[in-house]
């Protein structure tokens, strides 16, 4: 029973990633897509109010995706580490955790943080740049 316990929590945490990754790639290339579409739309508002409105949107967009992503990690962060706990604990009740490093726990909530900032970095990039341009 213990073997179906520990496969069961590592596919959650290979799941976990999986999630992960999709909400970081989604969230970055939306960025990289609404940067280009509003940097050219800056342009063409100094004569076209519709660009503006345009831009505007798009702006709405970046700032709802990327909340949704961020929630998105910081619940994945959480996840983790319920499930890691979850780990260690069966691994110390076998008395195999000398094998398991906990520090990883922290070096995982590292990590975490470093995507929501790059999440965040790139949609303030995108945010600003085409007001600047403007």
């Amino acid at each position: 029973m213990l073997e179906q316990v520990h496969k069961h929590i590592t596919s959650e945490l290979q799941q976990n990633a999986k999630t992960d990754i999709i909400f970081i790639l989604a969230s970055i290339a939306l960025n990289l897509i609404a940067l280009a579409i509003n940097s050219e739309s800056a342009v063409k508002s100094r004569t076209d109010p519709t660009a503006l409105t345009i831009m505007l949107l798009f702006v709405a967009l970046v700032i709802l995706i990327n909340m949704v992503a961020i929630i998105g990690l910081l619940k994945g962060k959480q996840t983790r580490t319920k499930l890691l706990n979850g780990l260690i604990a069966m691994y110390r009740d076998q008395q195999v955790d000398k094998y398991y490093d906990a520090s990883l726990l922290s070096s995982y909530s590292i990590r975490y943080n470093m995507f929501v900032l790059v999440v965040v970095g790139t949609g303030i990039i995108t945010i600003v740049v085409p007001f600047v341009m403007r």
